[in-house]
Parts: C-alpha cells; sequence; structure tokens
C-alpha cells in the first residue's frame, strides 16, 4: 500500500495479534509497548526478545494510552536499543520531546492528548508544536526523526505536517474508526 507513494507504512497491532499479522509478512510491525525486563522471570511482560521473536521490528513507547514514569521510560528504551528493535517515543508537549529526545530513540512522536482521537488535527490546531518540536529536537538529537500524531484524518493534515518539518505521521483512530480503514490509510498516504 505505502510503496505505490514512497511512504513507508507500519502497522501497530494489539499484542495478541503481533505474532499473526507479522506472519503475514505484508507490513513491518511495531508492538504498541515494550517493558524492559531481560529474558527469564519476566511472565506476562512484553520484553523485546518476545517482541523480536513474534516479528516485530519496534515498538511505541510511552504512548498517551500507556504512560511510563521517566525512570522506566529510559530503561525501557535503552533495552530497545540494545536488542536492535526501532523506538517510536511518544511525547504530548514541546519540554517532553526536548527532554526524551536526548536518549535517542529511531523515531519521536509529539502527540498533544487533546486532539487524540478528535477530528481536529495537530497540524491545523497547533503547527507551533510540530515546528518548534522539529527544530527543538534536531539540535539536541540530529538523527531522531520527528512525527507528528493526534487528529491527523486528511491528506491535507499530513501534507500540512510534512511542511512543518515532521518526517511522518502516527495515526490511530483516522483508519480503525473509518469504514474503509484502506481508503482512509490511501488517503492518508497521497498526502506525502
Amino acid at each position: 500500500m505505502g510503496h505505490d507513494y514512497g511512504v513507508s507504512v507500519g502497522l501497530v497491532p494489539s499484542l495478541p495479534d503481533l505474532g499473526r499479522i507479522a506472519a503475514e509478512g505484508r507490513l513491518p510491525i511495531l508492538a504498541p509497548h515494550s517493558d524492559p525486563q531481560p529474558p527469564g522471570a519476566s511472565t506476562g511482560f512484553a520484553i523485546p526478545e518476545a517482541l523480536i521473536a513474534a516479528g516485530a521490528s519496534g515498538s511505541l513507547v510511552n504512548h498517551s494510552e500507556h504512560r511510563l514514569t521517566p525512570a522506566l521510560l529510559r530503561s525501557t528504551v535503552q533495552r530497545l536499543m540494545q536488542v536492535g528493535l526501532a523506538t517510536v517515543l511518544c511525547t504530548r508537549d514541546l519540554p517532553e520531546s526536548v527532554r526524551w529526545a536526548r536518549l535517542s530513540p529511531s523515531h519521536l512522536a509529539v502527540e498533544p492528548p487533546d486532539l487524540i482521537g478528535g477530528h481536529r488535527s495537530v497540524s491545523s490546531a497547533r503547527p507551533e508544536l510540530i515546528q518548534t518540536t522539529v527544530d527543538s529536537v534536531r539540535r539536541v538529537a540530529p538523527s531522531v526523526q520527528v512525527l507528528c500524531g493526534a487528529g491527523i484524518h486528511t491528506r491535507r493534515d499530513v501534507v500540512t505536517a510534512l511542511e512543518l518539518g515532521s518526517q511522518g505521521i502516527l495515526v490511530a483512530s483516522a483508519v480503525a474508526t473509518a469504514p474503509d480503514p484502506k481508503a482512509a490509510m490511501m488517503e492518508l498516504a497521497r498526502g506525502f
């Protein structure tokens, strides 16, 4: 789907579905969460090695629906990097983005919680947040790719996000709640 537009697309399924969907081999798969525990006594945790075994190529960390304490966030990012998994570290504002960019995750996704799941996109409601986050993160961690999310529903939202410096988007409800999820994804891909 993304290859038709020259866009990298990944999917974040629920943990129980991760292995089954990854086995289809159509898209890179990211886990919705990871825990920093090592292999061994870690029953009930989503450890990085188990995510790799299930077919994940990375994980979201600190999503607004699964916020972590600073110490847990730091150790989770370090463990993911240690085993070579991509890390999409979610932040809610500029200060948090600058603070956590210093960990050098592969990606940082700024998503204001009050816009998540809504119909006002961060690119139209808070364009300055995207631009200042991109500029600030580049100063402290130039290799970190900055994504934005929250309320992104249309091709225009994507175009605006990219014009503001974002290197990609993170979406959920725009696709998950769409009457035709594939059409919704294609609409967003056209924005690239």
